[in-house]
């Protein structure tokens, strides 16, 4: 048999391609990023050939569809061969149509080795004279062949290709891959099944890559595989799609600037595993508003393989989404049943849709089904959704409410969308969807906004809505939308109707940072509803204790819990007695007696979990957390808060208030407690879509980590959050407290003193008042940053560096005399923050030398703040105020007492990983001495002390700031002057500078 290898038998557009491609050969494949969630299977096809271990031949056919990562595996694994030693080629099949060009991947790869190794590309000519014929420019037009189309036996050039190989292969291991054959033309394919099945002597290797999902039918390379995978000692491979936690870190290595988790989680469900996919949206900037239109095209071309009939049908079930019951769908498409089965059977064999079941049917990928729906027409999807309400309106077909709330929407059917809405809201709430929920009965309101429908109960939508939207984590949005329904009640409504909204939005905005219009509100609505035994004014009697307890006013809470704990009895109301009693337990705990509070709790927590109501489950969970945690019973804290989270995932509600707080304070107990890699692994939002702020505050509390540790990456958590401070005060003393321990540590002070000021700002203006009790802490750490910059700083700059300190240290005084006005004493974490702003005022007047205290009051102090913490449990503030109180010490000639603060201390950092605080405590370390040179030479500590001298230091400021005492500065001062021959300190220093013994 021959086969024509010539200019005559070239097309002059596939020579043209030929020619770019070749440019005048491919380029080597890129490592464009790092490769990711493939580790498996590069391990099994490294193990197969041999590349850790002895070479061996073996053949392997890799299968996936595309974009799912084919190439960047096949490039892993050639850069793994040619590390290991192994000569590497590599070959491309490309779509030409019907035009394929014979043997292109071998051109490719003989052209190549001519390029690179043209001496062994003549050799292997010259002993198998037909791998002429494969050299790019002998098929090129503009290449030198002249003459009559020379023919040439087919065999030759089989054997020639494999003998080639084979000599190859002489000189060390071979490696062949051959990308995308599902594109190679029919001698392609026969010379691969030549290789796979004529073994090699030496050690040659062959890849072969293809696309399953164009593995339609009829493909001719159906067969082939099929044939392929018969050969003995040939493996193959199928490559899945990638899983969630890959694709997230393949988003944020394209995408390394700030991602919202919300953002990220969308791009990973719609990708759904496709590398290429996920890089296309992470591409278009804006994960949730269409396909890129180049991605797009792309999906649509799989269309162009289905006739008319089929193209129909696809069209119409991408109405659908991604999957319809084929009984739905006849009910849509205007097709008899055989060429519907004739339809969808070519749909289904060009891998456009797959079987699901008994009974329906799926895009293959979900963006092709969006590509397929974006591509129609607006009459087209009108219709379309038209029809598919009317099939399901008729109950002719199952289906649910959501399906018809949608296809209504879409065919401008308000009635029926308004009441499929509210149908579909109520069966999400039922089944622990609230943001379903909250999205279905947000569009009934809209839609009544449109079409007013006097059968709706107007105000139970509307409290509806504000229960799934508390529950999606969204209590602020929830008192809005009540608010904005409240405004638009008419004068003649019902009374109870207007009470009814003011609960709802008491009730939501009792779940806000500001609890804005709460009280008022359920004052309102008592003075709306008759004192009568009635659910409504029960409920109501107990949402305005909470209201009471929330603003201080426990007397009078207690007395309304009270009575809506007993009527609440009386009409069997399970959750209002819940509510009112964990109400009461609060405001026992406040009053002292935290021992009844606690009982109290998990009485409640038990019926709660009797009669599954997870939501009083969730709020005594979270308050007796909150009780362990006043006790400073951190263990005890962060298991109920852990508890409360997990309910609160159970329920399907992770964001709703109680549940997300408990979250965020278990993870702040955790980061008290040490346990700081914990603390990082319950605060991942890895595959979660959160709303923003609550996401900004889990950052925060990573960032709590991240800046103990030094990492830069806290950077970028502050910057995330800083946009959202006026949305929760929480956060910007959270994300505050964390930015002046990150610039305080690296010395910008300028940087740590602004954003304690917006910090302060923005909580004092939602909290209305500027002496809130977070404050003291923000104080005492910038106190102490201060500190340590006036320690290093000369003194001509020691004087703007102390001009906060007094106000700061008022704030800190205001915020006491605060608490002791509302007769609320400390616990233990007010009382240790106390004490160490205390202890660092005390500090900074010391190192400053401005009204400078006494040292053991200084040491008494900072002995103080050291028992607080360890009180508290805070392991880490434990370990800095005894890394501060052993500087102290050390300063006042007590360096044996110091020893015993700074062991633990550096114990703790190193655990901890804190490397600021494990480069402050290196600074108690004596300093290294050198002896004295032969001209009298100063020591590395006299160095030091001539430098802060030449600053202006007085003994007792370099005592200070060198934690030495000043009897022994004095010495060396002497010493210094004597060995300079200065007759005092400023002739000291001049001799310093002017010999350039300090820099």
């Amino acid at each position: 048999m021959t086969v024509t290898v010539g200019p005559a038998a070239e097309n002059p557009v596939r020579l043209s391609v030929l020619g770019e491609m070749m440019g005048h050969v491919a380029p080597d494949l890129d490592l464009l990023h790092p490769l990711l969630g493939r580790d498996r299977e590069l391990a099994q096809l490294s193990d197969q050939l041999g590349l850790s271990g002895e070479p061996r031949s073996r053949a392997v056919v890799l299968g996936g569809d595309a974009g799912v990562g084919k190439t960047r595996l096949l490039t892993e694994l050639v850069d793994h061969a040619t590390t290991a030693g192994w000569r590497t080629l590599v070959g491309h099949c490309l779509d030409f149509g019907d035009s394929a060009l014979p043997y292109l991947p071998f051109t490719e790869v003989f052209g190549r080795l001519t390029l690179t190794e043209p001496d062994d590309s003549a050799r292997l000519t010259g002993s198998y004279p037909a791998l002429a014929h494969l050299q790019p420019g002998r098929r090129l037009l503009s290449g030198g062949a002249t003459g009559p189309v020379e023919s040439l036996d087919r065999g030759d050039l089989l054997e020639s290709v494999h003998g080639a190989l084979e000599t190859l292969a002489e000189a060390g291991p071979l490696l062949l891959v051959v990308e995308d054959v599902h594109w190679a033309d029919r001698s392609t394919r026969d010379l691969l099944t030549f290789l796979f099945t004529r073994s090699f002597h030496g050690p040659v290797a062959v890849v072969v890559s293809y696309r399953t999902d164009d593995l339609h039918r009829r493909h001719p390379l159906r067969s082939t595989v099929a044939e392929w995978t018969r050969v003995p000692g040939l493996a193959r491979l199928q490559l899945e799609p990638l899983a969630d936690a890959d694709v997230r870190r393949l988003v944020r290595t394209l995408h390394p600037g700030p991602l919202a988790e919300s953002d990220i989680a969308a791009i990973v469900h719609r990708a759904e595993g496709n590398a290429f996919f996920a890089e296309e949206l992470v591409g278009a900037g804006n994960s949730d508003r269409g396909l890129p239109v180049d991605l797009a095209d792309l999906l649509l071309v799989r269309l162009d393989r289905l006739d008319d009939a089929a193209r129909s049908v696809v069209r119409a079930a991408s109405c659908s989404g991604r999957r319809v019951s084929h009984q739905l769908l006849s009910q849509v498409v205007d097709q008899s049943d055989d060429d519907l089965d004739r339809s969808l059977r070519s749909a289904v064999e060009q891998n456009v849709l797959v079987r699901v079941g008994d009974d329906a049917y799926a895009f293959r990928h979900a963006l092709l089904a969006e590509a397929v729906y974006d591509d129609l027409l607006p009459g087209e999807q009108v219709r379309l959704h038209k029809a598919y309400a009317e099939a399901l309106r008729s109950k002719r077909v199952d289906g649910t409410a959501a399906e018809l709330a949608r296809h209504a929407r879409a065919a401008h059917d308000t009635d029926t969308a308004l009441r499929a809405s509210i149908e579909a809201g109520d069966d999400a709430l039922s089944v622990g969807g609230p943001d379903e929920a909250a999205r279905h009965y947000e569009t009934a309101l809209e839609l009544l906004c449109e079409r007013p429908a006097g059968d709706v109960d107007t105000v139970s939508l509307v409290s509806r809505t504000a229960e799934a939207v508390v529950a999606s984590g969204h209590p602020e949005r929830a008192r809005k939308i009540v608010a904005d329904q409240l405004s638009q009640l008419s004068a003649d409504a019902p009374d109870h109707h207007r009470a009814r909204l003011l609960m709802a939005m008491a009730n939501a905005a009792l779940l806000t940072d500001r609890m804005e219009g709460a009280l008022e509100a359920t004052t309102e609505a008592l003075g709306l509803t008759p004192d009568a035994p009635t659910n409504l004014h029960a409920t109501l009697l107990g949402v305005h204790a909470r209201a009471l307890a929330e603003h201080g006013r426990d007397e009078e809470a207690a007395r309304f819990a009270s009575e809506a704990l007993s009527l609440a009895q009386k009409l069997d109301l399970a959750t209002v007695v819940a509510d009112a009693t964990t109400t009461l337990a609060g405001i026992n705990e406040r009053a002292g007696d935290p021992d009844a509070a606690q009982r109290a709790l998990l009485q409640i927590i038990e019926h709660a979990r009797r009669t599954q109501d997870a939501h009083a489950e969730m709020r005594g969970q979270y308050l007796l957390g909150g009780l362990h945690q006043e006790r400073a019973e951190l263990a005890e804290a962060q298991a109920a808060f852990r508890e409360a989270r997990l309910c609160a995932a159970r329920a399907g509600r992770p964001w709703t208030p109680y549940g997300f707080d408990a979250r965020l304070l278990e993870v702040l107990v955790a980061y008290q407690r040490g346990a700081w890699d914990e603390a990082l692994q319950i605060a991942d939002l890895g595959g979660e879509a959160p709303p923003p702020v609550a996401e900004a505050l889990l950052g925060a509390a990573r960032a709590s980590v991240l800046a103990g540790r030094g990492d830069d990456a806290t950077v970028a958590l502050l910057d995330r959050a800083r946009p959202l401070w006026e949305r929760d005060g929480l956060l910007a003393i959270t994300s505050g407290a964390v930015g002046i321990d990150f610039y305080g540590d690296r010395g910008d002070v300028a940087a740590m003193l602004a954003l304690h000021d917006d910090a302060v700002v923005v909580a004092a203006r939602m909290w209305s008042t500027e002496h809130f009790q977070a404050r003291l802490r923000m104080s005492g750490l910038v106190l102490g940053h201060l500190a340590n910059a006036v320690a290093n700083a000369p003194a001509a700059e020691r004087v703007t560096l102390t001009a906060r300190v007094a106000g700061l240290a008022a704030a800190a005084d205001a915020v006491q005399a605060r608490v002791v006005r509302q007769k609320r004493a400390f616990g233990p974490e007010g009382r240790a923050w106390a004490a160490r702003t205390r202890a660092e005022h005390l500090r900074v007047r010391w190192l400053s030398g401005v009204d400078r205290p006494e040292e053991d009051e200084l040491v008494a102090a900072w002995t103080m703040a050291v028992a607080a913490f360890e009180l508290m449990g805070h392991r880490f503030e434990t370990a800095r105020s005894q890394a501060r109180l052993a500087a102290v010490l050390r300063a006042a000639g007590r360096p044996q007492e110091a020893k015993a603060y700074v062991d633990p201390a550096r114990e703790t950092a190193r655990a901890l990983g804190a490397a600021p605080l494990l480069a402050e405590l290196g600074a108690l370390a004596p300093a290294p001495r050198r002896e004295p040179g032969p001209n009298g030479a100063l020591t590395g500590r006299e160095t030091e002390i001539l430098g802060l001298v030449a600053q202006g230091r007085s003994n007792g400021e370099i005592a200070r700031q060198l934690f030495i005492s000043a009897k022994t500065v004095s010495v060396h001062v002497s010493n210094i002057l004597a060995k300079l021959g200065a007759s005092g300190r400023t002739e000291a220093a001049a001799i310093a500078r002017r010999d350039q013994l300090i820099r």
